[in-house]
């Protein structure tokens, strides 16, 4: 089930918005070996200080599975002031209406393959799912995100392939990496749903979140 995390109600969810870093310690430092900054076992950055929406899928026990984070482009953002050189000198873009999709992960150790509920294939249809009825809810038309070649191919195949992509490719670091566009759109949403099989409300209820 999916949780959304953000400036509102992050006071309700201390213990969730800690697996969750921690969750991203495990994925992009440990695993990735990005050049990411972890302290106490957490990876955080500046932009987790400027409050976007956190995705974050929990399994049955309780634990953070998978996760997303949704960042405003009005203001800093990771593609304006980190990956700007896929631009190739174009301005980025800046609108209330698109958000910038980061840090998304999932739980290789404790997830399965093939498509089941316990799945990586599963947990990312769902992260994916919660991402784009949430932002469509606030109103938001287009996301962007900058991913590698090995993502690009996962969303194609998911029934979440990119409209259109900014700039071009650029060598960053260890991967390729480019900036893609989608467009949070209920077709999009129900690409995903058939792709997955995943048909009913991703999100916890309320009294789920009272709990916590």
């Amino acid at each position: 089930m999916i949780i959304i995390v953000d400036s509102l109600n992050k006071h309700e969810f201390p213990e969730l918005l800690d697996g969750m870093f921690r969750l991203r310690a495990r994925v992009f430092k440990d695993r990735l070996g990005w050049d990411v900054s972890v302290v106490n076992g957490r990876e955080t950055d500046l932009f987790d200080d400027l409050d976007p929406a956190h995705v974050i899928s929990v399994d049955e026990e309780g634990h953070v599975v998978g996760c997303m984070r949704l960042l405003q482009t009005t203001g800093p953002h990771m593609l304006s002031d980190i990956f700007s050189p896929l631009l190739d000198g174009e301005p980025p873009l800046r609108s209330s209406t698109i958000w910038e999709a980061t840090r998304f992960c999932v739980d290789t150790q404790r997830l399965t393959r093939g498509k089941e509920k316990r799945s990586i294939s599963y947990v990312t249809s769902e992260v994916m799912i919660g991402a784009f009825e949430y932002a469509m809810k606030a109103g938001v038309k287009d996301a962007v995100a900058v991913i590698d070649p090995i993502m690009d191919r996962v969303l194609k195949r998911s029934g979440n392939a990119p409209h259109g992509y900014l700039g071009s490719p650029k060598p960053m670091g260890k991967v390729t990496a480019l900036a893609a566009l989608m467009d949070c759109s209920r077709e999009r949403i129900e690409s995903i749903r058939a792709f997955s099989g995943i048909k009913h409300d991703v999100f916890a209820q309320p009294e789920f979140s009272n709990a916590a």
